[in-house]
């Protein structure tokens, strides 16, 4: 199936760290647009006269329930034409193409049992789509545990809404691991460690969801299907470059 082409603009930008911010495209009334919790979209960007240069994915940060306007988060790469093209020449009223959605990275109906969500950066993304789906449908009644990982505090992507939801949500477990600070609050080092202990005798009852960069992803994978035993039927994963 063709994916369908849309024109829209930026209707609004919003720094989230010193190298992420959140973006709005705006919705327009005859768009007939419906996508999953997971899926994203991708965008026609000015950066390069070969179309397939010029695309860029990303994951919608909605719930597909969401009627206003699309949300993206967007970390700055060096040397990424894209990420500098959106930072330092696109603003409020930018015309943006994009078409979409796609994807296949979304919840399993099969899933009935614990979920971890395992992410690092802009991985969040997926998964707090997934999640303001489960409460708008009031279907956040299992458990449910968010591991995410970044370099400091200061990077901590959504924090205070996946607090609100730890507080508001008993089944709803947040842990956050920071690979470059050690005097906080939360665990220092990698996510790794984090769900080896958790999760270190196999179940049956649980499904893993893993986003971000390759190399997290990768390793995340060989430990639950190698190191760990789990099946590779319980783990779902999405890469980001």
């Amino acid at each position: 199936m063709a994916w369908k082409w849309y024109d829209t603009e930026i209707s609004r930008i919003e720094e989230m760290t010193a190298t992420t911010r959140r973006f709005w495209l705006a919705r327009q009334p005859e768009w007939e647009f419906e996508f999953k919790a997971g899926q994203f979209i991708t965008l026609d960007l000015p950066i390069h006269e070969k179309r397939l240069k010029r695309w860029r994915s990303y994951s919608l940060a909605n719930s597909p329930h969401d009627e206003g306007d699309l949300e993206l988060c967007i970390v700055k790469l060096d040397d990424g034409l894209a990420s500098e093209y959106l930072f330092e020449t696109a603003t409020i009223g930018t015309p943006i193409k994009f078409k979409g959605p796609a994807g296949a990275f979304t919840l399993s109906e099969a899933s009935r049992g614990e979920l971890v969500f395992i992410c690092t950066g802009t991985g969040i993304v997926p998964f707090r789509s997934m999640l303001k789906k489960m409460v708008a449908d009031q279907q956040l009644n299992r458990p449910v545990h968010l591991i995410f990982g970044t370099r400091t505090e200061a990077g901590i992507l959504y924090r205070k809404e996946m607090e609100a939801l730890a507080d508001q949500y008993p089944v709803f477990t947040y842990s956050v691991a920071l690979s470059r600070e050690a005097e906080t609050d939360f665990y220092s080092g990698y996510v790794h460690p984090i769900y080896e202990k958790a999760y270190a005798e196999v179940r049956p009852d649980v499904d893993f969801y893993i986003c971000g960069w390759s190399n997290m992803v990768d390793e995340a994978v060989a430990k639950l299907t190698g190191k760990m035993g789990y099946s590779k039927e319980q783990v779902h994963y999405e890469l980001y470059g």
